[in-house]
């Protein structure tokens, strides 16, 4: 969890209370304020006050979100027109490749998915709307920074060494972004089980009207159904997918 500080604390405050939850399930008093490393009494104030307003919901002591949240998330992806645009090169690019194929943007320090197209093979990679990924480790996340200017990069990635979610993980920051600019030179990006051991993926950019990335179009699955030899042919389609959305977009 990675939360910026700005001039308002109480939402800063409860903003790490929300992520401390997503992330840890229904959770007592005592383990949010020890968690955090909260006060004992400010905390209590603002959860009372999350209660009161719907962000927070109290069942046998211990604090979940509130339904609010499902609102919110459904208002959000409605307004977000991109995900109704991107169906279309999704289902094509699925239909070539018979993988997953996502949509996912950059949000906060992690990429998310928008939009989902789901393989028609028995053997499914497991994702669903709203699930985060790791930016170092994840296709994804590697074309959504890989346009960012290096100070940003910095900021999102604060820290040289990178946590290892496989054996083929990226571990410092100056090694990523080397494999950045791989991407940049490439057009698209490649997770070589770097997330998940034995998934594979390959992501590419999509650009606004200014040539600024604003999402990117991802197709995934197990090593053995994307083999090497079909590597490149699956990044054509994935790049030929995000143009027609780039396009839709400009």
């Amino acid at each position: 969890m990675n939360v910026i500080s700005t001039q308002a604390p109480a939402i800063d405050k409860a903003t790490r209370i929300f992520h401390f939850i997503a992330e840890n399930g229904g959770s007592t008093y005592t383990q949010i304020y020890q968690g955090l490393s909260l006060p004992q009494s400010s905390t209590s104030t603002l959860l009372a006050s999350l209660i009161a307003n719907g962000l927070l919901r109290q069942n046998e002591g211990r604090y979940f979100l509130g339904l609010m949240f499902y609102e919110f998330g459904n208002k959000s992806v409605e307004q977000f027109n991109i995900r109704e645009l991107a169906i279309e090169p999704l289902t094509q690019l699925r239909d070539k490749t018979q993988l997953a194929c996502h949509l996912g943007i950059l949000d906060g320090n992690s990429a998310i998915y928008l939009a989902k197209v789901d393989s028609p093979n028995a053997i499914l990679v497991k994702s669903w709307l709203g699930k985060r990924l790791s930016l170092h480790c994840s296709g994804l996340g590697k074309v959504l920074l890989a346009w960012l200017p290096d100070e940003q990069i910095d900021q999102l990635l604060p820290d040289e060494d990178l946590p290892a979610h496989t054996q083929t993980t990226i571990t410092t920051r100056s090694s990523f972004k080397a494999e950045l600019k791989k991407v940049r030179e490439n057009g698209w990006a490649f997770d070589n089980g770097e997330d998940f051991e034995g998934i594979t993926c390959i992501a590419v950019p999509v650009f606004d009207h200014n040539g600024k990335v604003i999402a990117a179009i991802s197709t995934s699955g197990v090593v053995f159904q994307m083999p090497k030899d079909k590597i490149c042919d699956f990044a054509k389609y994935a790049i030929e997918a995000a143009t027609k959305l780039s396009k839709k977009i400009r």
